[in-house]
C-alpha cells in the first residue's frame, strides 16, 4: 500500500531510510518535497562529491540507472541516486526493462538510496513498482481538493512555527489556490519579513503577497455576501480592467465553492458554529459569515445564484455563441447575485 507523504517526510527526518523511492503523481509539491530532504540528509556534504548522484529520466535509461544503483559507495556508508522526471526514462514503458527494474528492487543494494521522481501517475498494479514496494516505499501525490487547502495551509504554518489568523488562511488560499508549491513559497516569503514574535495576518498577506487590500477576491466574496451594491461594483470594475491578473474563471469557482456552502447552510438542521464548521468544512471562525449570507439570501434565491454561475461559465466558455468580455460578464453576473 503506498504510504502518505508526511509519513515518508517524518521517518526521513529521523534518518529511517529506505534502499528503494517511487515517488508519483499530479502534484509535484510532495514528489520534490520528499526528493530534497532525501538530498539533505543521505549523504552528508562532505561525501556528496563520490555519492551523490541525480539523473534525469530524458538523458539516460534504465540500464544507466542500474549501473550506479549497483556501485558501492566511496569510504562512506551509502549513497543516494536520484532519479528526476523518470516518467521520461529510456526504456521505462517497455516489459523487458521494467523486469530489470523489479529484479533489482526485489535484492536492493542496501547501501543505496534509489530515489524515482515519477512526475505523473503510474499504475501501481505493474510488478516492477510493487517490488519498490516490497524493499522500499511507492508513495502517491495527489492534487489536493480546494475543500483541504485551509487546514493544509495552516498545518503548514504550524510545521514552521508560525501562527496564522483565519482571515490570512483564506486570502491565500482564494488568491493561489491549490498549488502547494507557490503557497508554501509565499508563507515562507512572509515568513522572512516577520518579526519573531509576529504571526501571518491578513495585513502581512497584503503587504508580502501583492494583494490589493481594497479589490481581492476576498472583499469581493464579502461584498456580496453583505449585498454591499457599490462595493461589489468598484472590484468587479477593478477586475475588469485589470483582467490578466484577475481572470474570471478562478472567481467564478471560488463563488461557486462559497453559495455551494450557503445551499449547505439552508439545508443543515444543526445550525450551531460546531454544527455547521463540521458540515461545511470550514474554520469556526468562518461560520457566522454563512449565517449572515443565508439572511442575505433565501434558498431559492440561492439556488437561482449557483445556475447564474453556471450559465456566467457558459457563457465565458463561449458555449452561447456570442463573443462577450469577461469584464461584462462579471458585471452582469455581480447584477444578478445581488437584485
Amino acid at each position: 500500500m503506498a504510504q502518505t507523504p508526511d509519513i515518508i517526510l517524518k521517518e526521513i527526518k529521523s534518518k529511517k531510510y529506505k534502499p528503494l523511492y517511487f515517488l508519483h503523481g499530479d502534484e509535484p509539491y510532495y514528489i520534490d518535497s520528499i526528493a530534497e530532504e532525501l538530498e539533505k540528509r543521505v549523504v552528508s556534504e562532505a561525501e556528496k562529491g563520490f555519492n551523490q548522484f541525480v539523473l534525469y529520466g530524458k538523458d539516460t535509461d534504465v540500464a544507466g540507472v542500474l549501473s550506479y544503483a549497483r556501485r558501492f559507495p566511496f569510504m562512506a556508508e551509502r549513497q543516494l541516486i536520484l532519479v528526476k522526471d523518470a516518467n521520461k526514462l529510456g526504456g521505462i514503458e517497455q516489459k523487458e526493462q521494467q523486469a530489470r527494474l523489479e529484479e533489482y528492487a526485489l535484492h536492493p543494494l542496501n547501501s543505496t538510496v534509489l530515489v524515482f521522481c515519477f512526475h505523473a501517475n503510474a499504475d501501481e498494479r505493474k510488478t516492477f513498482i510493487k517490488a519498490f514496494n516490497t524493499n522500499g516505499v511507492v508513495v502517491q501525490s495527489k492534487k489536493m481538493y480546494d475543500n483541504k487547502l485551509p487546514d493544509w495551509v495552516s498545518s503548514f504554518c504550524q510545521q514552521e512555527g508560525v501562527k496564522v489568523s483565519p482571515k490570512a488562511v483564506q486570502m491565500l488560499v482564494d488568491n493561489i489556490g491549490n498549488d502547494l508549491k507557490r503557497l508554501s513559497n509565499e508563507i515562507r516569503k512572509i515568513m522572512v519579513n516577520l518579526r519573531v514574535d509576529e504571526g501571518i495576518d491578513a495585513a502581512a498577506i497584503e503587504k508580502f503577497v501583492g494583494i490589493s487590500k481594497e479589490y481581492n477576491v476576498f472583499e469581493f466574496q464579502k461584498a456580496l455576501m453583505i449585498r454591499d451594491v457599490m462595493k461589489a461594483n468598484q472590484i468587479a470594475t477593478y477586475f475588469s480592467a485589470n483582467s490578466k491578473d484577475n481572470p474570471l474563471a478562478p472567481i467564478l469557482i471560488i463563488l461557486f465553492g462559497f453559495f455551494s456552502k450557503l445551499l449547505l447552510t439552508h439545508a443543515s438542521r444543526d445550525k450551531t458554529e460546531k454544527g455547521l464548521s463540521a458540515e461545511l468544512g470550514v474554520n469556526p471562525y468562518f461560520v457566522k459569515d454563512y449565517l449572515l449570507a443565508a439572511r442575505n439570501y433565501p434558498l431559492g434565491k440561492v439556488v437561482n445564484i449557483i445556475h447564474y454561475l453556471r450559465e456566467c461559465d457558459g457563457r465565458m466558455k463561449g458555449l452561447d455563441g456570442v463573443s462577450t468580455s469577461e469584464g461584462e460578464l462579471l458585471k452582469e453576473l455581480v447584477f444578478k447575485i445581488i437584485h
